[in-house]
């Protein structure tokens, strides 16, 4: 039960917001530790699907107020520009909350809605070690000093510094794929689409922020060296557009506006096989990294903050953290499993690339409405009704 609880949070990204908001709501004492000196995300898009918009309205955040609404996902033909496929969400989910947002502007909405909860937010902490005890949990600092709670949520992301107390050491691999970042000014002319265009072992994303005055991009290439893993490291402009000059020229006009762009090294991690102890637990990246193939990650924060808070509010803490677990796993399983599949799906190559556009076209052509309920599992499902 929360009223009265005393929970420290590690990771003021959306999982550790989230989460931090959900239970302040719900009668805990929360205190949120972020490491970084401010709360803030580089220029980066993210789509928010209906299922985790549903988790920002039941936490009375106005997300669509801060994003566009999306009519669609449109894949391509990454050489032709022509269309092979869309998911057409204006048509067949006219109620659904298909948001394009800037992660910086999610992050903003969340921090206040924390704040707003009483969650007191300390930056500049990193957490150099965690010891639990029978009664509770003692964060120690790396820059000195020491916090006790009742109950430690580490929603610090891919470098955790819980999950490996949890599961020992894990070795993730380089899937031998780059993803570049950027945006650039829009033109004015750009629909409120996410747009997939897909070319042998490379793929383009793009789609409109911030009232279309940016186009949010990410460029996929495979490639064989090694790239670090993270999403802040500086690339190469000029690097990026080598990889990408047989695409389309809609694709390549857009990617000769970059001016700065940012190089992320794709590794893909297991879920972690044990996501809780007695008092402490994992959500978001921290316990199940996905691969951005499906516009997931965020979605997927905001479900785990949902359920793991209404465990902890609803059952006793001995219950509530095993029931999270289990409640969450082959949810974020099946999630991560699609995504990797669209990994491989959008960088086919040769009689196979044909075979499988050709197949989405005529499906896209005889039934439209068949090709956007194939996601109802995903989509549709409601962390919050119970």
């Amino acid at each position: 039960m929360l009223i009265g609880q005393d929970i420290g949070i590690l990771g003021g990204g959306v999982a550790g917001l989230a989460v931090a908001r959900a239970i302040a709501l719900r009668g805990a004492k929360v205190t949120l530790y972020e490491r970084a000196p401010e709360i803030a995300e580089v220029g980066a898009g993210l789509q928010i699907t209906p299922n985790g918009a549903r988790v920002l309205a039941a936490l009375g955040l106005d997300a669509p107020s801060r994003a566009m609404r999306s009519r669609a996902v449109r894949l391509m033909d990454g050489y032709l520009g022509t269309d092979v496929l869309t998911l057409d969400f204006a048509r067949f989910r006219p109620q659904s909350d298909f948001l394009l947002m800037h992660r910086a502007d999610l992050i903003a909405l969340l921090e206040e809605g924390a704040r707003e909860a009483g969650v007191d937010i300390r930056l500049g902490h990193d957490v150099r070690a965690i010891d639990e005890e029978a009664d509770d949990v003692t964060l120690t600092f790396q820059m000195g000093g020491k916090a006790r709670h009742d109950v430690v949520l580490g929603a610090d992301g891919l470098h955790s510094i819980l999950r490996p107390m949890l599961n020992g050491p894990e070795k993730a691999f380089f899937t031998g794929q780059t993803a570049w970042r950027a945006t650039v000014p829009a033109m004015g002319t750009e629909e409120p689409v996410a747009m997939v265009h897909m070319a042998a072992g490379r793929h383009v994303v793009t789609y409109p922020l911030r009232d279309a005055s940016l186009v949010n991009i990410v460029a996929v290439e495979e490639r064989p060296e090694w790239s670090d893993e993270g999403w802040h490291h500086a690339g190469d402009v000029s690097q990026m557009m080598s990889h990408f000059t047989n695409f389309c020229p809609g694709v390549k006009g857009l990617l000769s506006r970059v001016e700065e762009v940012s190089r992320w090294g794709l590794f893909r991690h297991p879920v972690a096989r044990k996501w809780h102890s007695q008092r402490c637990a994992l959500l978001g990246d921290a316990a199940h990294p996905t691969l951005p193939f499906l516009a997931q990650g965020a979605n997927m924060a905001l479900e785990d903050a949902w359920v793991l808070s209404d465990c902890l509010a609803t059952l006793p803490l001995d219950q509530a953290l095993v029931a999270y677990q289990a409640k969450r796993h082959a949810r974020v399983e099946r999630v991560i499993g699609a995504a990797n599949a669209n990994a491989r799906n959008y960088h086919l190559s040769g009689v196979a690339r044909t075979l499988a556009h050709t197949a989405l076209r005529a499906t896209g052509k005889i039934a439209p409405k068949q090709v956007v309920e194939r996601f109802a599992w995903l989509y549709d499902f409601d962390v919050t009704a119970g």
